[in-house]
């Protein structure tokens, strides 16, 4: 059985905690980095990084949209009643699973 490293940290008062410095190294973190704290049933809690990975496409799309919000708030609209009807109207009764697999034509 393989041994597992132990680090201990200690909570302040105010619940805050120190990550150990081996425990940043296996981790690969960083400053600013976030980590997940995951709970077992059985009790067992165990940290990870969060690596997500960032969309630059969706990232540009969210930095435009927010330079043009900024720039003319006028534009801005409540989505209205009317608004909703129709797109119902477009899309009418179709369902979408969004956990489902893509079928090869869409991928």
């Amino acid at each position: 059985m393989v041994a597992l490293a132990q680090d201990v940290s200690k909570l302040t008062d105010r619940y805050q905690t120190t990550v150990p410095s081996g425990v940043r190294k296996h981790l690969q973190l960083g400053k600013g980095d976030q980590i997940r704290y995951c709970t077992e049933p059985s009790g067992r809690v165990y940290i990870e990084a969060v690596h997500e990975a960032a969309d630059p496409a969706l990232g540009a799309f969210l930095d435009l949209l927010e330079a043009d919000i900024q720039a003319h708030p006028e534009r801005l609209k409540a989505f209205d009643g009317a608004l909703y009807d129709r797109l119902k109207a477009l899309v009418g009764d179709v369902e979408v699973d969004l956990d489902a697999a893509l079928s090869a034509d869409d991928e």
